[in-house]
């Protein structure tokens, strides 16, 4: 359904995704702010991740960013049930089961299709990717359709963010009870130099020692568990940002991270307990299920909103196969520990091979739903390229929503004028002159 203004015409934000060609990011900003950062930032990003950043940024209502913001509530709302905790963590692996000590995690990731006006959870991470980039880039996008307030908030955005980013790190350091100022910050990841977003862990860096804090960018295997502290070298580890995809920390290289977790020696953030409760797959299934919900005690105001707004989800097994495998055009197959779209596919494109895969392996099948799309190229020449929104929060509360821009089946950050796009809401009003002209009848 499209969305439509009092005077019956599509809304401001739609018009622009599907008409505005505007190249918005200043490539000379860009560089400048990569540069101010770390000198050889700018180089690395253009060698290693040339479509990181898309050029052109997306538009929403206030309306439909007010309800996401109202999803990401009603779910958090849920999973502070203890019943609900009860229900997941009973199955779970025991690491997961422990207390985590207080930490709630940091940069959850809650991300969105959107199609006219209908908005639809696809799925929650818990060690979501990018937020220091989009801090960085808000500072060298000049969206045309902004007035020079709007404008202005916009690139004060990034500032701000960059604030609440340790603020949250402080916060989680607090609530695990401890007592003195935190000192250290680790940001682990398996082989990090290697990883794709790496830079996104040099200005983390940069960032927490801006701030007084010391930080190293590690490997799991870097560290040591000795004498009851988690140390890199000489440096004890106070905090361990958590950028691991190993989420139980089962691998051999997470030893000593293990150890030091299971003995509360380390805030570790986010943690399997959170993974669990929020970003294992199964529990999109939960969450969609109206007779679970009712079971769970869920209020009926957020049952609705969940059902609305949530994909339905089941888990898939060879009980189902055929039934599934009929109406396969109409779902998207996940893993149920799955992440970055790896081994995820969409029915309409399996094959009998995958499929048998798949009834054996963990999987969950998603109601689909296309991304949005937005214009780029020329008015000539145009182009459409599918997007999705990622919003990042902490404790429930929306901090920056970004899109990721993208051909394919899932998001890839390898598509010509793709990547990283802000996102600007603006306020579900009638299309002003200005806009009108720019962007013709």
């Amino acid at each position: 359904m499209t969305i439509r203004t009092s005077d019956g015409n599509p809304a401001v934000s739609e018009r622009l995704n599907s008409g505005c060609f505007c190249v918005s990011l200043d490539q000379d900003a860009l560089k400048r702010a990569l540069v101010l950062e770390l000198e050889e930032l700018a180089e690395l990003v253009e060698q290693r991740c040339p479509f990181l950043f898309s050029a052109r940024p997306v538009f929403l209502s206030d309306s439909q960013t007010a309800r996401m913001a109202q999803v990401i509530e009603a779910i958090e709302s849920v999973i502070a049930l203890p019943a609900y905790r009860q229900q997941v963590l009973a199955n779970a692996p025991e690491i997961a089961r422990m207390d985590p000590g207080g930490a709630k995690g940091v940069f959850f990731g809650y991300d969105f299709h959107l199609q006219g006006n209908r908005i639809g959870l696809i799925e929650i991470n818990t060690n979501a990717g990018g937020a220091m980039l989009n801090a960085v880039v808000a500072r060298a996008h000049r969206a045309c359709c902004l007035d020079s307030a709007q404008l202005a908030l916009a690139e004060a955005s990034g500032a701000r963010l960059e604030q609440d980013i340790i603020d949250m790190f402080q916060a989680e350091w607090r609530l695990s009870g401890r007592e003195r100022a935190l000192q250290t910050i680790a940001i682990v990841d398996l082989d990090p130099q290697q990883q794709y977003l790496y830079p996104e862990f040099l200005l983390f860096q940069r960032l927490f020692e801006r701030h007084g804090l010391r930080a190293i960018i590690a490997d799991p295997a870097q560290l040591i568990w000795r004498d009851g502290a988690l140390w890199h070298g000489a440096v004890a580890i106070d905090l361990v940002y958590n950028r691991l995809t190993d989420f139980l920390l089962e691998e051999n290289e997470s030893a000593a991270l293990r150890a030091a977790y299971l003995a509360h020696a380390v805030v570790l953030t986010p943690h399997p307990q959170a993974h669990a409760l929020y970003a294992d797959k199964r529990n999109l299934a939960l969450l969609t299920d109206p007779a679970m919900l009712e079971k769970l005690g869920v209020a009926p105001e957020v049952q609705q909103l969940l059902q609305e707004h949530l994909l339905h989800t089941e888990i898939v097994t060879p009980e189902d196969g055929e039934r599934l495998w009929s109406a396969r055009r109409q779902l998207f197959f996940k893993p149920t520990a799955g992440f970055g779209g790896r081994a995820a596919y969409r029915g309409d494109k399996l094959t009998k091979r995958v499929w048998q895969d798949i009834l054996a392996g963990n999987y969950v099948a998603q109601a689909l739903m296309a991304p949005g799309e937005r214009v780029i190229g020329s008015r000539q020449q145009p182009e459409l390229l599918k997007f999705d929104l990622r919003c990042y929060a902490y404790d429930g509360a929306l901090q920056w929503m970004a899109a990721r821009m993208y051909q394919g089946q899932t998001t890839n950050f390898r598509t010509p004028g793709g990547g990283f796009a802000p996102v600007y809401s603006l306020a579900d009003a009638k299309v002003s002159d200005e806009i009108a002209a720019l962007l013709g009848p």
